[in-house]
């Protein structure tokens, strides 16, 4: 009887590709070598495939969850606020609440604290183009990590659930904004010098941001030079820069003297006009006008008549000021 023939590497390693892919490829880090056998890095083969199929659901990551445009709202404006999560199903034993917070200490992704709550940061950067399969992957690593942990940050699997699977879609989202980032921790009055010094660089740096009460996902903003308003809008972007245009040719746009609709944000699939207000122009001071927009904005996106050379130009004017955060 003939000899069998040793294998060769290749050979070897065309089998050992040829077992795992059969099956799932486990997930690994971008830069080490593909489990699949092929002798190559993961992120040059099978994990090139995994990062394409995560990116093509990057377009609206909290679409179908309760108050989409104030998740956006604490993505991408405001510098310190918090939210209770509701999960489906309830919380896990031993885990008394789930908070979502603009931001962690040291960046955390996430912390259990000693009391088994957990704090979930939502403005970290994440491993993959959609962000609520990473903050879903992230929220169920928290919840049975050690208490007095964070958690870290780790590449997501492709197939991984998202936040619409673990969140109570009926649940509700009201976020609370702070002056300061004391929420980190339970008794910012009795912390560590070094703490007290991290609270005290980040608060430094934090914008003073309060939300509207009268209107959804609006947000005025205090910088050196003029205030802001931004508003977060869940109106289809097309339809709502031909409202805003007309309004805008109209000279309604505004929200008093003095204001000026000067352009919008684009982020995670919807559309933040911005509005420019003047120093002296408080949060309270445009609930009454930011109420009064919204009627007039209401009416105008009732209109399907085309828009007229005026409007037109007022869109383009609008289109070029448009800045794409995500």
């Amino acid at each position: 009887m003939a000899k069998k023939r040793p294998q060769t590497k290749a050979a070897k390693a065309q089998s050992a590709k040829a077992q795992l892919t059969d099956g799932p490829i486990p997930v690994v880090g971008a830069r080490e070598p593909c489990p699949c056998g092929s002798g190559r890095r993961y992120k040059a083969c099978h994990g090139r495939a995994a990062a394409h199929a995560v990116t093509e659901l990057v377009q609206r990551p909290f679409d179908g969850l309760a108050g989409e445009c104030d998740w956006i709202a604490l993505r991408e404006l405001v510098p310190a606020a918090t939210a209770e999560l509701t999960l489906k199903g309830g919380l896990p034993d031993g885990v008394p609440s789930v908070t979502l917070a603009t931001v962690l200490p040291m960046a955390w992704p996430a912390l259990r604290r000693d009391d088994g709550s957990v704090l979930l940061a939502l403005q970290n950067d994440t491993s993959s183009g959609d962000l609520s399969r990473d903050l879903a992957d992230t929220l169920q690593r928290a919840l049975t990590a050690e208490p007095g942990n964070p958690v870290a940050a780790q590449r997501v699997p492709a197939d991984g659930p998202r936040l619409q699977d673990l969140l109570d879609p009926e649940g509700d989202f009201a976020p609370v904004v702070h002056s300061g980032f004391e929420f980190w921790v339970p008794d910012a009055e009795n912390a560590t010098p070094e703490v007290t010094a991290s609270l005290e660089r980040a608060n430094a740096a934090a914008i003073p941001t309060v939300k509207l009460t009268g209107t959804d996902a609006a947000y005025w903003c205090e910088t050196p030079d003029k205030n802001h308003l931004r508003w977060v809008m869940p109106h289809p972007e097309e339809k709502l820069l031909d409202a805003l245009a007309r309004l805008h040719a109209a000279g309604t746009s505004s929200l008093g003297e003095g204001t000026r609709l000067v352009g919008s944000f684009r982020a995670h699939g919807l559309t933040v006009p911005v509005w420019d207000l003047p120093s002296a122009m408080r949060a309270e001071d445009c609930e009454k006008p930011a109420a009064e927009l919204q009627e007039r904005l209401a009416a105008a996106l009732a209109v399907d008549a085309p828009l007229t050379g005026d409007e037109r130009r007022a869109r383009g004017g609008l289109t070029n000021r448009q800045v794409t955060l995500s």
